[in-house]
């Protein structure tokens, strides 16, 4: 039986630190379910099927190389019920500091009590990756700056079009 394990965040953009934690993921599964959390109260700066454009451009060469199908989807509910629609019995989640882990503690818990087959698996941040948020790269971006220490190449493409053509 496979493993099949989900990743979820809003990835906009992708970053170096999506990279780190995805490259560690897929030495954990057979099939790695990048998901995308789509909210109507959020205004993304790249739309749903723009983020699913870059998972698929960034992560396909990462699963390939480690012998684990990637797919990318996008849940407009609870990540356990995404979790759950995808058969994936573990959740993924990236660690950068004392912080983020107590938030995804606290999370954690409240998931394994609705769904307990559902395990949460943490796996804590690169030193090199753990300042980088997807916040600060599109501030960054917005106001000029180089952001390529940050994001792969084709994001820092997609983002100096993006503000381009903001300009």
């Amino acid at each position: 039986m496979p493993r099949i394990a989900l990743y979820a965040g809003s990835f906009d953009p992708v970053t170096n630190g999506h990279i780190d934690v995805v490259r560690h993921a897929v030495r954990l599964a057979d099939r790695l379910v990048l998901a995308i959390g789509v909210h109507p109260g959020k205004a993304p700066l790249f739309s749903a099927d723009e983020r699913l454009a870059m998972l698929d451009e960034t992560f396909a060469p990462i699963g390939r190389a480690a012998n684990c199908e990637i797919a990318c989807i996008t849940f407009d509910n609870l990540v356990v019920e995404a979790a759950r629609k995808a058969g994936a019995s573990v959740l993924i989640r990236g660690l950068r500091d004392g912080t983020d882990f107590d938030y995804e503690m606290q999370m954690a818990g409240m998931n394994e009590t609705m769904v307990p087959d559902v395990q949460t698996v943490f796996l804590p941040a690169s030193p090199a990756v753990r300042p980088i948020t997807a916040t600060l790269v599109r501030q960054i971006a917005a106001m000029g700056g180089d952001v390529s220490a940050f994001v792969p190449a084709n994001v820092v493409a997609r983002l100096k079009k993006r503000f381009s053509a903001k300009a």
